[in-house]
């Protein structure tokens, strides 16, 4: 991955433990359903994106595991230890056989071209 993130050596280990402990039944949670789900959809209420991206999948007639974690007022820091795990920074996250495939666009354009079935 091209991003840069912050070395382990530039943390303390108090602040890597309360990372490492941040909303950690959230990111079990998640992993677990990734895990266990060949398409998963993780996404909040009112995003209009998260909406489309499921009525795509129920379209092409793909079964998926909603998981929704709140909406723009609530549960915020449950997204945002969603967010720091997989490294994908909006909603909806798409993971598709383990893998993060991306948002609604990247979900639609994998829909499209038949490697999704």
């Amino acid at each position: 991955m091209n991003r840069t993130v912050l070395s382990e050596e530039k943390v303390t280990p108090e602040a890597l433990a309360y990372i490492a402990g941040y909303h950690q039944e959230v990111v079990n949670e998640v992993a677990r359903n990734v895990g266990e789900n060949r398409v998963v959809v993780i996404g909040m209420a009112q995003n209009p994106f998260v909406k489309k991206v499921r009525c795509a999948l129920k379209d092409a007639k793909v079964e998926f595991k909603y998981l929704e974690y709140g909406n723009y007022m609530s549960q915020w820091k449950q997204r945002l230890a969603i967010k720091l795990w997989s490294g994908w920074p909006t909603y909806p996250q798409v993971f598709v056989d383990g893998k993060l495939v991306g948002g609604f666009q990247d979900t639609k354009r994998l829909i499209e071209s038949g490697k999704l079935k």
